[in-house]
């Protein structure tokens, strides 16, 4: 079986760096990036990867119109989103869930821990 493909969306450089890193060598995932909610798209479009980190706050396209426009496309509508926020109270979480997310990680995340966060909030063993 071929490792997991990932694809991490956020503006700032840092941090996809950093789960970049975390993912590739902790999970032994094949990661990808995007800064932008129309590179995501573009980016998801092309490599069909099996689940997208995706920032909630970003400038021109935020996390939640990002996810409304792959929800659009039936190439991308079924991919697994898990957003990386700072807002993570109740209300958050619970509006992010009814526009379809499958999860929320807390930034800042910890490089250590967040392949087994993304694993657990994905169900993947």
């Amino acid at each position: 079986m071929s490792a997991k493909c990932i694809l991490i969306v956020d503006d700032e450089d840092d941090i996809r760096e950093v789960a970049h890193a975390s993912l590739e060598l902790i999970g032994g995932w094949r990661v990808l990036t995007a800064a932008g909610g129309e590179e995501a798209v573009a980016r998801a479009v092309e490599d069909r990867p099996d689940a997208i980190l995706l920032d909630v706050m970003m400038p021109g396209v935020d996390g939640p119109a990002t996810l409304a426009m792959l929800r659009a496309d039936p190439a991308t509508a079924a991919i697994p989103v898990v957003f990386l926020t700072a807002k993570v109270q109740a209300a958050d979480r619970r509006r992010l869930a009814d526009i379809g997310a499958r999860g929320v990680i807390a930034k800042p995340f910890d490089p250590m821990t967040l392949a087994s966060q993304v694993s657990e909030t994905l169900d993947w063993s």
